[in-house]
């Protein structure tokens, strides 16, 4: 029934990640709470406008009601909406910020956004990230990897390029922002997250279908916002994205260099 209406009567798109349904459920429960308010509340409208017409009443009463009902059903929508939060709401919440894979068993991800677009990098194929000093960034070193640093030689590096992950495999991106405050938004996933100067988030989810899904600002950035829809996410199999990161090189840290690479190769 919460598919159903999820589909048809809010037109939410296909969701594509364990976490998604959950988050329409709350939201087809939200619609189901208004529903009932908005129904309650014209019916009682209506009921008023007859009640209380001047045919019916000729002469003001200045007593006003002394019915309990109001103050019941006012606790009881109380009560619906705390449900909702405590029950619901809060629970998922706190999942989604506390409850994160180790990074041995996700595809793990940094991203970087700036105006107007996303950096992208890797940790390669032996799994280990380069060290990082925020000292070293710099419009040719993004992600501040330290060039003395063996580790980071096969890093992944590239910009609005497409995010590659593995299906039913945990994602754990790390997100910030080299500029001013962008939002990292996958619809497919119910996925949004602020990237903030100067901080780094963890967000993750765990993609169910193979395909190619729009990455999305959802925050307006300044006048190339529009171009912040250049990437995508692609969600392909274990051996189809090991054949893509066999064929990527490591330890480039200058993103036009990566992006044209990037754009060429078609990722």
């Amino acid at each position: 029934m919460n598919d159903w209406f999820a589909y048809n009567i809010l037109g939410l798109p296909a969701r594509a990640s364990l976490s998604a349904k959950p988050i329409d459920d709350l939201m087809v429960w939200v619609h189901y709470l208004m529903i009932v308010l908005f129904i309650g509340w014209v019916a009682y409208f209506c009921y008023a406008l007859w009640r209380f017409s001047a045919k019916r009443n000729p002469l003001a009463s200045y007593e006003g009601s002394q019915s309990s009902m109001p103050k019941k059903i006012e606790i009881a929508i109380v009560i619906a909406e705390a449900v909702l939060l405590l029950c619901i709401a809060l629970p998922l919440w706190r999942k989604n910020v506390e409850e994160f894979p180790k990074e041995e068993d996700a595809t793990v991800v940094q991203v970087m956004a700036q105006q107007f677009g996303w950096n992208v990098r890797y940790a390669g194929m032996d799994g280990k990230f380069g060290q990082q000093d925020m000292k070293l960034i710099s419009d040719s070193n993004i992600f501040g990897v330290d060039p003395n640093d063996p580790k980071g030689k096969d890093d992944v590096q590239f910009y609005n390029g497409n995010i590659h992950v593995v299906v039913n495999k945990p994602v754990l991106i790390y997100l910030s922002s080299k500029d001013v405050i962008h939002s990292f938004k996958l619809v497919a996933m119910r996925m949004t997250q602020d990237a903030i100067p100067g901080l780094r988030f963890p967000i993750t989810f765990t993609p169910t279908k193979p395909g190619r899904y729009q990455i999305e600002c959802a925050q307006l950035c300044g006048g190339g916002h529009s171009s912040m829809a250049g990437g995508f996410l692609l969600v392909e199999s274990q051996d189809e994205f090991n054949a893509w990161m066999n064929s990527k090189t490591g330890g480039k840290t200058n993103a036009t260099t990566t992006a044209s690479v990037a754009l060429k190769q078609g990722s």
